[in-house]
């Protein structure tokens, strides 16, 4: 659905007349509608942004309070030709939270916890629940939904699903792909859609919109197997397009979760999933390695690799420079970081027991000295201290995006990815292109999966930097594709 995370979701019902009718929209949403129907002026410009440079206003808002408000506000566009933007927590950094038609916001009162398998370790949730209360809910029972992304204070898992989120642990967990078992679906006819895992033989045959989607998705996949595996990114960090790739084989079952997931929202609605969980590590520790400089760092993720750990996130000058802004944040800096490091790695470990964690480290440290990778290696096994190093992590990303004055890190080439060992030069060629122009770049994220948020630094108040985007967005996009790599990782593409 909608969210990073919030992933939006525009769903075409039709194409759009040449003029809607807001105000007879505005009305029989609300004569039909529980749940709040909003189309004054206030709350079009709230909802006209999310998280990325687009701006979008919306013909009204609808917040609806279950799925009867979802499903008739589907009725009610589709008769009208109304497109339809799904939103969670407004996170989407490519524009997918926002729409020129009606929003629907889930965030506010479809968010509930319906029912916990803590033995069979699945959930089944409302796409409106944000990701860190859904875990906070699970965490007595010694269960987390698994990928965990910077933004899970605000994130719903609707989002989540719109545009596949990972995060930092998806070296170990995967991404939310692997972890969805089931939806019911809104399709567009308002019909509602039951997606599991079949067997192919048992796929719906007949003259209704289910049964068309899985005819359209394996003939597609079916016919176009071979360029699939041709022209796919073979790299793990891939959301882009539709997963078809999931569908190639002739031999697996189908499950249209797995088509639902990464679409951001453009086959349907997601109205409720089951979830698969997975146990809260009994054991964490963290190992912060400082360098004096960015290629080096990346150097050393690949060693860092054959130690099995559960995290690898690396931040670079700029973006810890921002923490300075902040008291608290530059005391957990000093603590943790010596000097001044052009690049950290916080390397993370999980284990089932305490004590198997400091040999580990031990054993990490003396590898990356013997081959001179790094000057400094901060060990923490204390839980609190580790969480004041990830929270330095994620604070430092909203920091960079608050710069002063007109030009500002933005978020348009910041979620590529390519194979771990090609990163170090990737990066290099990436940088090359950012100076050129004239420019300077943030750099942070998941170096264990090879996926780097770059954010330029770029004044679109003017031509100038108008023309620079446009210009650093093709090479960017040229370069990604000479390594075989991924253009959108995990932020889906949205309106780009």
């Amino acid at each position: 659905m909608a969210a990073t995370i919030n992933r939006p979701v525009q769903i075409q019902t039709a194409a759009p007349p040449a003029v809607l009718d807001a105000d007879s929209l505005r009305r029989e949403l609300e004569s039909r509608i529980e749940g709040d129907v909003r189309f004054d002026v206030i709350a079009r410009a709230l909802y006209s942004t999310d998280a990325s440079v687009y701006q979008i206003q919306p013909v009204g808002v609808v917040v609806p309070r279950n799925r009867q408000d979802i499903l008739r506000s589907l009725e009610i566009c589709r008769r009208r030709r109304c497109p339809i933007t799904m939103r969670g927590g407004g996170t989407s950094q490519c524009g997918q939270s926002i729409g020129s038609g009606l929003q629907i916001d889930i965030s506010k009162y479809y968010n509930r916890l319906l029912e916990v398998n803590a033995e069979e370790r699945w959930a089944r949730v409302e796409p409106g629940i944000v990701l860190d209360e859904l875990n906070a809910q699970l965490a007595p029972l010694g269960l987390r939904f698994a990928p965990d992304i910077t933004t899970a204070n605000r994130a719903t898992l609707g989002g989540m699903m719109g545009n596949n989120a990972a995060g930092a642990r998806s070296v170990l967990w995967g991404r939310t792909i692997d972890h969805v078992l089931e939806m019911e679906v809104a399709l567009s006819d308002a019909s509602v859609a039951h997606f599991r895992e079949i067997p192919r033989s048992e796929a719906p045959a007949g003259d209704t919109l289910e049964a068309a989607c899985y005819r359209t998705v394996l003939g597609l996949a079916g016919e176009h197997a071979g360029e699939i595996r041709l022209r796919y990114p073979k790299v793990f960090r891939h959301v882009g397009g539709y997963n078809l790739d999931e569908f190639t084989d002739p031999a697996k079952p189908v499950n249209l979760t797995k088509i639902m997931v990464g679409s951001e929202g453009t086959l349907g609605i997601i109205l409720e999933a089951k979830l698969r969980l997975v146990p809260l590590p009994k054991a964490k520790a963290l190992m912060v390695v400082m360098f004096a400089d960015l290629l080096e760092s990346l150097d050393a993720t690949q060693v860092i690799l054959r130690h099995k750990p559960s995290a690898v996130e690396v931040m670079e000058k700029s973006i810890l420079d921002y923490t300075r802004q902040n008291a608290a944040l530059d005391l957990i800096r000093k603590t943790y970081i010596e000097g001044d490091p052009a690049s950290i790695l916080c390397v993370e470990f999980y284990a089932d027991r305490k004590e198997d964690l400091p040999p580990r480290l031990k054993a990490l440290e003396e590898d990356l000295r013997s081959r001179h990778l790094g000057y400094a290696y901060r060990q923490e096994t204390d839980p609190a201290a580790q969480a004041k190093v990830w929270s330095l992590r994620e604070a430092s990303l909203g920091l960079s995006m608050a710069m002063k004055g007109d030009a500002k890190s933005i978020a348009f080439v910041e979620d590529t990815a390519v194979a771990p060992e090609q990163l170090r030069d990737f990066i290099h060629r990436f940088l090359e292109i950012i100076h050129g122009h004239g420019t300077t770049a943030g750099i942070y994220a998941h170096a264990s999966v090879g996926c780097l948020h770059v954010r330029p630094v770029i004044n679109m108040k003017t031509e100038e930097g108008v023309r620079k985007f446009e210009a650093i967005a093709q090479q960017v996009a040229d370069l990604v594709l000479e390594y075989g790599g991924a253009l959108s990782s995990e932020h889906g593409d949205g309106l780009t």
